[in-house]
């Protein structure tokens, strides 16, 4: 082979290697990774592997992104740019809250999120206690969870707050689903839910709020103002800020009545 051809071949190979490495790149930023990437996961979540935090270690970029391209309309579905960077501000902000190692009050309140795994004293429905991003609580929701996942997470719970994949999994799932008289959290926060009269009747409007109500209704709805709504709205408006989307209305639910009533 002479010196010349040699050269050529390097240099194909090199081009090809570039192409690769391009095609790779494109492919990571497609969906949910086009928004959110690596840089911006940490900048929302800076503490989350604070040495003061249990889940540090546990809740990482690519277990995110891994678990949401199991959901495809996740993060990428809502006919628009903002629509998109809204959804992803409420997940984040919803679940930021659930799992908030935050002072109230503080200046960094709203840095803190991802701070644990699992429920604090672990005493709400046992073996079935909050585990993961959206803090999966009681039998049915492990249930009905694993049923969609393929995953025997009432035989095995702490799967939850081992894997973190799955541990993602359940929290997209949760926010994706409907359940009962409750509308998904997708739909509330795409625009695409319509109350019924009995939604009218006990005051739910779509925004943010109801979806506060989907989560937490029976302790946080249709009791005035209090710090856990606040906790969430401050959380998910720093990250429309920071995604460049706008808050849209009724972000709270103070005078919402749950979905159970």
């Amino acid at each position: 082979m002479t010196t010349t051809t040699t050269r050529f071949v390097q240099l194909a190979a090199c081009a090809a290697a570039a192409l690769l490495a391009v095609a790779a790149s494109g492919a990571a930023a497609q969906g949910v990774g086009s928004v959110i990437t690596q840089a911006v996961f940490n900048s929302m979540l800076p503490n989350r592997d604070n040495s003061l935090c249990p889940a540090r270690g546990f809740y990482t970029y690519d277990a995110f992104i891994a678990a949401a391209n199991s959901f495809p309309a996740f993060g990428t579905s809502g006919g628009s740019a903002e629509l998109i960077r809204r959804e992803l501000a409420a997940f984040f902000g919803q679940t930021s809250h659930e799992t908030t190692g935050g002072t109230r009050g503080s200046s960094d309140q709203f840095q803190w999120g991802y701070c644990f795994k699992e429920e604090i004293n672990k005493a709400t429905s046992p073996p079935y206690y909050g585990r993961g991003p959206i803090q999966l609580t009681g039998q049915s929701n492990y249930q009905a969870a694993g049923n969609a996942l393929g995953l025997d997470l009432v035989g095995n719970p702490d799967l939850v707050s081992t894997d973190a994949v799955v541990s993602f999994k359940t929290a997209i799932w949760f926010w994706m689903t409907a359940q009962g008289n409750k509308p998904s959290c997708h739909d509330v926060i795409l625009g695409r839910w319509t109350p019924s009269a009995a939604d009218t009747a006990a005051g739910r409007v779509p925004g943010y709020g109801v979806i506060t109500n989907i989560i937490n209704g029976g302790i946080e709805c249709g009791v005035g103002q209090n710090d856990a709504n606040v906790d969430r709205i401050g959380y998910y408006k720093r990250y429309c800020d920071m995604l460049g989307a706008g808050y849209g209305s009724n972000l709270d639910c103070y005078n919402q009545r749950n979905f159970a009533s």
